[in-house]
């Protein structure tokens, strides 16, 4: 009888390994979740931020000529949505700081990789649940279409880069006694490389350009996801130390 191969006897203990991270990360985001949908801080900070934004420049740009709307809505767009996301990424740790959880989270017996996931994946919802609600006023108020399966890849690039950045640089700053004015000095110049890719690629949306026209946009969008995801990882792992 052939002896079992070593992938046959490590298989099992590496799914089991793998399911039990994924159990923590969302369980880690299902807390923050459930924290918002009892309090309702941070989606409504950051929903109601872009959907001001947005009101405040249809009056500011005659968006009724389509050539201004075309030229500025994907600007005011993802600029009210990186502005926002930085109000829902400090609500997000300041809240731990408020009920004195940090600490315990700091504590918890597992992988400084999988708290930053967790933390990363509940603001990641958060952002996307308020450019959900934002876009269709965006669409209606530019007259611009916008409800693609392409701006669903633009969405879900840019809430990743911005979920990542957003959330190491919050952890790092809620200690700072002006971390409001801290994490956006922190954050946005980060960020200017996917959100000039994110606006260009939308851009190319409205106008009906093709994939393969917004393509080099996705591409950078994805390549600043990945490596920031990365450095991201391993950035928190010496902040929560300190």
């Amino acid at each position: 009888m052939p002896a079992p191969s070593q992938e046959s006897i490590s298989s099992p203990g590496q799914k089991s390994n793998f399911a039990g991270s994924l159990g923590i990360i969302w369980a880690l985001a299902r807390k923050d979740l459930l924290l918002e949908i009892r309090n309702r801080d941070v989606i409504v900070s950051i929903a109601g931020f872009i959907l001001l934004v947005l009101a405040i420049f249809t009056f500011a740009v005659d968006i009724a000529d389509r050539d201004n709307a075309l030229l500025v809505g994907p600007g005011v767009l993802w600029a009210g949505v990186a502005f926002a996301g930085v109000i829902g990424l400090n609500r997000a740790f300041a809240l731990e700081m408020e009920r004195d959880t940090l600490e315990g989270l700091m504590l918890t017996p597992v992988s400084r990789d999988l708290i930053f996931l967790g933390k990363m994946l509940g603001n990641l919802l958060f952002l996307a649940i308020s450019i959900a609600i934002a876009l269709p006023v965006f669409a209606v108020l530019f007259n611009l279409v916008v409800l693609r399966l392409e701006m669903l890849v633009i969405a879900l690039l840019t809430v990743i880069g911005f979920s990542s950045v957003g959330t190491v640089f919050a952890a790092m700053s809620v200690r700072v006694r002006a971390r409001e004015i801290m994490l956006p000095l922190l954050f946005l110049p980060v960020v200017a490389p996917l959100l000039l890719a994110t606006i260009e690629a939308t851009a190319d949306l409205v106008a009906g350009n093709s994939w393969s026209e917004m393509s080099q946009w996705l591409q950078l969008a994805a390549a600043f996801d990945v490596v920031f995801l990365i450095v991201s990882a391993v950035i928190f792992q010496f902040i929560l130390e300190d």
